[in-house]
This record gives C-alpha cells, sequence and structure tokens, in this order.
C-alpha cells in the first residue's frame, strides 16, 4: 500500500508496526485478518508484529472466549532517538481522529470573479 513519487521509487512513512499499531488504536477488536489488510501485509506478518508490539509493552490481549481484544499503552516512548521523551498516545491519536472523520473534503472551485461595477462620476 503505497504510492510511487515521481522518480518511480515507493515508501511510507510508517513502518509495518507503525501500521498495525494504529490500526490497533483505530479498532481494538480488528480480527489478525482486518489488522493485516488494513497495514497492507501478510495475517503472519500481522501475527509476528503483534507479537512484538506486545511484547515492546506497546499493547496487551485479552481473550474473551474466541474473540482477542487488544489496548495500546499509550504511555510507551517511540524507540528511535529523534523522538526521545516523546509518547505514542498523541500521535496515536492523532491518527485515529484523522481516520475516524473520513478523508478530508475536496477543495471549494475558486468563484468566478465578480466585475467590478462602474463607478459614478
Amino acid at each position: 500500500m503505497s504510492l510511487s513519487d515521481e522518480s518511480g521509487g515507493s515508501w511510507t512513512l510508517l513502518t509495518g508496526h507503525g501500521h498495525v499499531l494504529v490500526e490497533i488504536a483505530r479498532n481494538p477488536r480488528a480480527r489478525i485478518r482486518d489488522i493485516a489488510a488494513a497495514a497492507g501485509i501478510t495475517e503472519r506478518t500481522a501475527q509476528a508484529i503483534v507479537a512484538d508490539l506486545e511484547a515492546a509493552g506497546y499493547l496487551t490481549r485479552t481473550r474473551t472466549g474466541r474473540r482477542t481484544r487488544y489496548s495500546v499503552n499509550p504511555d510507551r516512548p517511540f524507540r528511535h532517538q529523534a523522538q526521545e521523551g516523546l509518547r505514542v498516545g498523541p500521535f496515536l491519536d492523532v491518527l485515529t481522529e484523522m481516520a475516524a472523520a473520513g478523508p478530508p473534503a475536496p477543495a471549494a472551485p475558486p468563484r468566478p470573479a465578480q466585475p467590478t461595477p462602474p463607478r459614478p462620476s
């Protein structure tokens, strides 16, 4: 799920781990297959990423019967030194709120210029 840029390369701003964490924050009741589809990865990869995130304390899994519910720990720090001291919670809040709001509305077309009325002499 990446777009090609003008130079022909393709990349995304978030890693697979980031995509999975955002999807779980958006939908804590999502199944692994739903998470994988949203992140554009295989179910096996999604399972491995969920295990990584759980081991690192970014999320917890709770089984209720046959279903699994996930909860994100918003107080966990980013793992890169460039974001030292920042927590993932506010970042996830922004992305989940934007997703809930839906795609941005298209820009309104420019209005035609109104003719200037002649000035009285």
